[in-house]
């Protein structure tokens, strides 16, 4: 038996319009939008009034010593994920989390330690991991009708122009907590693990070479999975042609995705050889179809979850696998030297900033 979950969100700007649109358009009776946060009177206003959301308010202390609610939204900058998302849990509220979660390891560290201790679950958005294609890669990796993956890359090549940074918790460490690698290219690194599995060790550089901002706007790395497969990532906000990318090279075929914001099926294609053609093709050829990816898709299972009484996706191990590894990037690149999986500790400048002990160039005030 279905329920109706009331979720309120925290953060009316741009990607709060699109999980509302998206509850709105894809949820209706399953997720009701019964309150906002703001403290922007203004903004507010203008999100209830799109949205038909009756009651607003000027923080989330406010929100939730007033609402009776199922789970808090946190469409806020990067800088406020940590302190919402605890305030929620605290509360025994569910917390549904842009990405990224949190600015380190420690604030996130942090938001794990409240939902231990919370009857709410903590999720993390993620929607790429919810269209029918990756799915469906998914289980035929498992059906083992790939075979082995060899080799794969996965591709953040957007463009920022300078105005964009011109809001001013952007391009900063202590606000966005990184650059592309941390703010743009999440997306795709967290939809590649989540079909390829655990990583073990990455090499990486990371560069400002255009634009005024602290953070870098490129970086490249070499990740090897614990399978043995190498992974070639590259984030970048300098590329005007803008395309993500993901493609895994398995022993019986190659499977691409090429699309920008979101895909459907039709973003994939999978290149079996000729050897593997008919029972490739055929697993290529089943369910699941016809999902797009998108916040739609992700706010679909997280209700699906709640009714069966489990915790929504994505889970607190999911998105610390993947934020660990954004995490080392940054730490090979500024250290010059290779990072493995659960090197970065307490002990580490790394958990506590995604810049460490500093870049390779002055911050630009």
């Amino acid at each position: 038996m279905s329920s109706t979950y009331r979720l309120a969100v925290v953060g009316t700007g741009g990607i709060a319009h699109l999980h509302a649109e998206s509850i709105r358009d894809h949820l209706a009776g399953r997720i009701e939008l019964v309150a906002a946060v703001d403290p922007d009177a203004e903004r507010l206003e203008a999100f209830k009034t799109a949205f038909g959301v009756e009651r607003g308010y000027a923080s989330i202390e406010e929100l939730l010593a007033a609402e009776e609610l199922d789970l808090v939204d946190l469409c806020t900058p990067p800088g406020l994920h940590a302190d919402g998302a605890i305030a929620a849990l605290k509360a025994d509220v569910g917390a549904i989390c842009e990405k990224p979660p949190a600015l380190s390891l420690a604030e996130f560290d942090r938001i794990a330690a409240a939902a231990a201790a919370s009857a709410g679950d903590f999720a993390v958005i993620s929607q790429h991991r919810f269209g029918s294609a990756a799915q469906r890669v998914r289980n035929m990796l498992s059906s083992g009708v790939l075979g082995s993956l060899a080799v794969a890359k996965c591709d953040t090549l957007w463009y920022r122009p300078e105005a964009y940074f011109a809001v001013d918790w952007r391009g900063r460490w202590e606000t966005e907590g990184g650059g592309p690698t941390m703010g743009h290219g999440i997306h795709q690194i967290d939809t590649l693990l989540s079909i390829v599995g655990p990583w073990s060790e990455v090499v990486a550089t990371a560069h400002r070479h255009r634009r005024a901002t602290n953070t870098e706007d490129v970086s490249h790395a070499i990740v090897t999975l614990e399978n043995g497969a190498s992974v070639s990532i590259t984030n970048s906000l300098l590329s005007p042609r803008e395309t993500s990318q993901i493609r895994l090279d398995f022993d019986c075929a190659t499977i691409e995705l090429d699309h920008l914001y979101g895909y459907g099926d039709d973003n994939w294609t999978i290149t079996p050889l000729p050897d593997c053609a008919d029972e490739v093709n055929q697993a290529w050829a089943g369910e699941p179809r016809g999902r797009a990816s998108g916040h739609g898709a992700q706010f679909a299972v997280i209700a699906d979850a709640l009714d069966g009484k489990g915790a929504p996706p994505v889970t607190i191990d999911d998105a610390r696998r993947t934020l660990e590894l954004i995490t080392a990037i940054y730490a090979s690149a500024f250290t010059g030297r290779p990072v493995r999986a659960g090197d970065i500790d307490p002990t580490s400048p790394f958990y506590q900033r995604m810049d460490g002990s500093g870049t390779p160039w002055p911050d630009r005030k």
